[in-house]
């Protein structure tokens, strides 16, 4: 019998960050795919993020996962719950193929740094992801014109993963679909702005929020996939405990 949803996400508690950090960029950069994207979504009046303005409501979207394309990923987590630290098990889509696999949020930021406010978080990959990196996403206003911008940097390689058969079709549509996922979320992000949805379903009484739009993550008639990536051998250094 397969777990729960509430069990697959609290399982990700007792995984851990899924590469060595002294061995990723920006220490080294060999081996990895490095990102970076950005849009600009608007302007405000100059000065200070605006109280109900573009940037805040910007920032809102980014914060709760809704910018995901549903078509690609999924997510679910457990809220209320804090930015940092937050385990959320993202769920990846490939035809009838549902790869469940964890990220913990380890860092936020939101500070004013070269005529810019910024507002920011990042994920990791944990032990079964079919990726090793971070990503972060970034919402930034230029206070002299303001320009508002989603920005999206990232890092990331293949990790090895136990299925050769998934190996294999993550070699020839991985980063293709990474790409057309970074993408979609620009424009994803730009079209809720635009169109504002209606707000997503608070969470059930499980406790877990779905994320985008309170979309459930798998479905009927699909095959679940949970953590592909290989776990082995001792913690990767530099991950959390």
């Amino acid at each position: 019998m397969s777990r729960s949803l509430a069990e697959l996400v609290d399982d990700l508690r007792g995984r851990s960050v899924n590469y060595a950090e002294d061995e990723a960029p920006p220490l080294v950069v060999t081996g990895w795919h490095r990102d970076g994207l950005r849009m600009v979504l608007g302007r405000e009046e100059p000065g200070e993020i605006e109280p109900g303005g573009l940037a805040e409501k910007a920032a809102a979207l980014v914060a709760s996962y809704e910018f995901a394309d549903p078509a690609i990923l999924r997510a679910v987590y457990r809220t209320p719950s804090d930015l940092v630290g937050r385990n959320m098990l993202l769920v990846g889509r490939f035809l009838l193929l549902r790869f469940a696999m964890g990220v913990r949020v380890t860092e936020s930021h939101d500070d004013v740094c070269d005529g810019e406010h910024r507002i920011g978080w990042s994920y990791q990959t944990l032990e079964g992801h079919l990726e090793q990196g971070k990503l972060t996403w970034e919402i930034a206003k230029d206070l002299a014109s303001g320009e508002v911008e989603f920005r999206i940097r990232a890092f990331s390689r293949r990790a090895p993963l136990r299925n050769p058969v998934v190996a294999f079709g993550f070699r020839f549509f991985g980063r293709r679909t990474q790409t057309r996922f970074y993408d979609n979320a620009l424009q994803r992000l730009a079209d809720l702005l635009a169109h504002p949805a209606a707000a997503p379903p608070p969470s059930r009484h499980d406790g877990l929020a779905r994320a985008p739009g309170g979309r459930a993550p798998f479905g009927p008639f699909t095959i679940r996939m949970v953590h592909p990536g290989r776990v082995s051998g001792p913690k990767p250094r530099g991950s959390l405990p």
